[in-house]
């Protein structure tokens, strides 16, 4: 189907060609004529311009032209030959035009009965070659015509085939990114719960359990203290969560690892010595580091059975990395599948790092996370 530029490109065109060889070398022809031919051969060509020009200003007006154009025709016919040079040039008019296929036929028939009727009322004879061409013009004009009218309606039918089979796809492929990322939400919201109240709320199972066996009163006074602090920080981490809270931010990373290092060294008894420099890093980058650290010292907590551990953090001129060290019990790298690990590669996945863990069955473990500088 043309597109509106298209359109207006024909009719420009159209236009051209029609003032150019139809009405141009009829006025031509008229300036030879003597008397009253001359003013009539001259002046329906110009009454013809005029009232195209109309039309094209006032569109509304376009079947008047043609009924005005049938006149025209027949009257030309009739004042000189050669009315069948004018008549096939103003078939296109007709076409586009008159509206429908059946009044285009309708009206170019009665054109070209008009131009014939002018030639016979002229010359009284019925079979001339103007007469004949221009019946000739007319049934090719029809056969085109319908012919062009059946392809462009093709186009059109296959046009709005693809464009709701454009839209199809597009509609699927946007729920396919809704899908997406309800998916990567989720995993993100995962990960954030076993980094935080998930590691919290075992703390606090540790720790009860720990206080109604102690049998210290100041040892079980100070692990309900610790209880209570990690409750208090579950409850934080909720509220940051569920966008109740505002996220809390991390100013210092050594430090923040010193205080969570330090609670782990108080709760558990492990030794912990560690590195820690005051690098300076974005927000992201802070809270990636301190959610590994969390999530190593839950790990060794639950499974390494260690008594030291050792942390150093260190910032390189392209990246920032963190080593926890534990000599615990260790275990085949290979065959772990916990949902910690996995979450810690995503995590560091996303800022451009990386995480690497050495370990083997009673040689304790390396945890290295590498953020490389300017993380996205």
């Amino acid at each position: 189907m043309p597109q509106p530029d298209d359109q207006a490109w024909i009719h420009r065109w159209n236009d051209i060609s029609w003032m150019l060889l139809g009405l141009a070398p009829t006025f031509i022809a008229g300036l030879n004529d003597q008397g009253a031919f001359r003013y009539w051969s001259l002046g329906l060509p110009l009454a013809l311009a005029v009232a195209y020009a109309l039309t094209v200003r006032f569109p509304g007006r376009r079947l008047q032209f043609l009924y005005a154009l049938i006149v025209g025709l027949g009257a030309l016919s009739f004042l000189r030959t050669g009315g069948a040079a004018l008549f096939i040039v103003s078939i296109p008019h007709f076409w586009i035009f008159a509206g429908t296929a059946r009044r285009s036929i309708l009206l170019s028939g009665a054109a070209a009965l008009s131009t014939v009727a002018g030639g016979i009322l002229r010359n009284g004879d019925p079979l001339t070659g103007n007469a004949i061409v221009t019946v000739v013009a007319y049934v090719a004009s029809v056969v085109l015509g319908l012919s062009m009218l059946r392809i462009i309606k093709r186009s059109e039918d296959r046009a709005r085939v693809l464009s709701a089979e454009l839209e199809t796809a597009q509609r699927e492929l946007l729920e396919s990114h809704q899908r997406q990322g309800a998916v990567l939400e989720r995993e993100r919201l995962a990960r954030e719960i076993h980094d935080t109240l998930a590691q919290g709320f075992a703390s606090i199972v540790v720790l009860a359990e720990a206080a109604r066996s102690a049998t210290d009163p100041e040892l079980a006074t100070r692990q309900l203290l610790s209880i209570e602090q990690t409750a208090r920080e579950n409850l934080a981490e909720a509220r940051v969560l569920v966008g109740s809270a505002p996220q809390s931010g991390i100013a210092s990373i050594a430090r923040t690892l010193r205080r969570t290092l330090d609670r782990f060294a108080e709760d558990t008894n492990v030794t912990v010595t560690a590195d820690l420099p005051d690098v300076d890093c974005d927000q992201q980058t802070r809270i990636a580091l301190l959610r590994c650290t969390q999530e190593s010292l839950a790990n060794v907590r639950k499974h390494a059975a260690a008594t030291t551990i050792g942390v150093v953090l260190m910032r390189h001129p392209h990246a920032i990395e963190l080593e926890i060290t534990d000599d615990g019990r260790g275990f085949i790298v290979a065959d772990s599948q916990g949902f910690g690990l996995d979450g810690m590669r995503k995590r560091l996945a996303e800022l451009g790092g990386e995480l690497t863990v050495t370990s083997s069955p009673g040689d304790g473990t390396r945890v290295l996370a590498m953020i490389p500088n300017g993380a996205p």
